[in-house]
C-alpha cells in the first residue's frame, strides 16, 4: 500500500526543500458553509431565512455556501398531491434572482436546491450554482429520482437530464449531486471526474418516526458511510446539508430529518458535522492542496481500469 501522508518519505535535499516551502505558501483553501435549518409550509420565510442564513455565513467567513435540498418548502413529496406543484419555480427564477444579488453583495459562491418548473407537466428536483460575482453559471437536475413510502418523488419529478457536471467558480471547481444521488458511486465518481474538489449533497432525509428505534442508527450511519467513501475513492471533500424538524405537511406519521449536516475530507474523515436538532451554520476551512496530496498517494484514478467497464452501463450481468 503507498505511503499515507507525503512526509513519510526521505526529507529532500535542501533546493528541493526551498521550491516546496515556495508552493506552500500559495496553498489553496476555501471556507464552505453549509446551512442547517428548519422549514415551514411558507416559501417566502423559508426563502428569507436561507438568504439571513447565507449572509450569517459570509460574516462567519464562508466563501461558498451550500442550501438543504428543497430548502424553500416543506418536504412535500411525502404525499402525492397535485397542489404541490404549485410550489415550483422556473430556474433561473425568483429565487436565485433574490440569492445572486446576495452573492454579489458579499461575494459568495451559492448552491440553491429548487422546485423546478421547467414546462407545463414537466418538472425537477434541480440545484443552481451562483457565482461569487451573482452570476448564473447552470444547474444540476437530480438524476436518481426515488420512490419510497414518504419520499414520492417519481409523482413530481422527471430524472434529470444534464449529466453530472463541475463547476469552475470563484474559489474552487465544484460539483453537485442532489440527495438520492448520493447513494450511487457513479454519481460522485463522474462528477469528480468531471474536476470537481468538492461534491456537495444538498439532501432532506429522516427517519420514519416508527423505524427509528429498531432501524435508525444502521440507516443513519449507512447514509454517512456511503458518502465518506466517495470522499475516499474519488480523494475530494464531500459537504452534505440536511434538514431538521419534523415535518407532516398532510397529517400523519411525518419523517424526523436527522440532521447532521457534515464534510468529510479526501481521506474520508469527518471534519465537522452539526446536530441532529439544532438550526446551525457548519463553517469549514476545506485545504484543497491536499487532493494531489491524497489523490497521488491513493492512486486510485491512476489505477482506474477503464478498459474493463464497459457493463458498468448494463442493468444487470446475466
Amino acid at each position: 500500500m503507498p505511503s499515507h501522508y507525503p512526509h513519510a518519505h526521505a526529507a529532500p535535499v535542501r533546493g528541493v526543500a526551498d521550491s516546496l516551502f515556495r508552493m506552500s505558501s500559495t496553498t489553496r483553501k476555501v471556507t464552505l458553509g453549509l446551512v442547517q435549518m428548519r422549514c415551514t409550509a411558507d416559501p417566502r420565510a423559508n426563502l428569507a431565512k436561507a438568504l439571513a442564513r447565507t449572509a450569517e455565513a459570509a460574516d462567519r467567513g464562508a466563501q461558498i455556501v451550500c442550501l438543504q435540498e428543497l430548502f424553500t418548502s416543506q418536504y412535500f413529496c411525502q404525499v402525492e398531491d397535485h397542489k404541490y406543484f404549485q410550489l415550483a419555480e422556473e430556474v433561473p427564477g425568483p429565487s436565485t434572482e433574490a440569492l445572486a444579488r446576495l452573492a454579489q453583495e458579499r461575494g459568495l459562491v451559492i448552491i440553491a436546491s429548487l422546485f423546478e418548473k421547467r414546462s407545463a407537466g414537466l418538472y425537477h428536483n434541480t440545484a443552481a450554482i451562483i457565482d461569487a460575482d451573482g452570476r448564473y453559471l447552470g444547474k444540476y437536475r437530480k438524476m436518481h429520482i426515488p420512490d419510497d413510502p414518504l419520499f414520492y418523488e417519481k409523482f413530481y419529478f422527471t430524472p434529470g437530464d444534464l449529466g453530472f457536471r463541475a463547476w469552475q467558480t470563484r474559489y474552487a471547481k465544484i460539483g453537485v449531486c442532489v440527495c438520492w444521488d448520493q447513494w450511487y458511486p457513479e454519481s460522485a465518481r463522474l462528477t469528480a471526474l468531471a474536476g470537481a474538489e468538492i461534491l456537495f449533497f444538498p439532501t432532506a432525509i429522516g427517519w420514519h418516526p416508527g423505524e427509528k428505534a429498531e432501524f435508525g442508527a444502521r440507516q443513519h450511519g449507512a447514509w454517512e458511510t456511503i458518502q465518506r467513501s466517495h470522499a475516499i475513492a474519488n480523494g475530494c471533500y464531500v459537504a452534505v446539508p440536511n434538514r431538521i424538524g419534523h415535518e407532516a405537511p398532510d397529517g400523519g406519521a411525518g419523517i424526523e430529518f436527522w440532521g447532521q449536516s457534515f464534510v468529510a475530507d479526501p481521506a474520508g474523515q469527518i471534519v465537522a458535522k452539526a446536530s441532529v436538532s439544532e438550526e446551525e451554520i457548519l463553517i469549514v476551512e476545506a485545504d484543497l492542496d491536499a487532493l494531489d496530496t491524497q489523490r497521488t498517494h491513493w492512486p486510485f484514478f491512476r489505477d482506474r481500469r477503464i478498459d474493463a467497464y464497459g457493463d458498468i452501463g448494463k442493468r444487470f450481468i446475466d
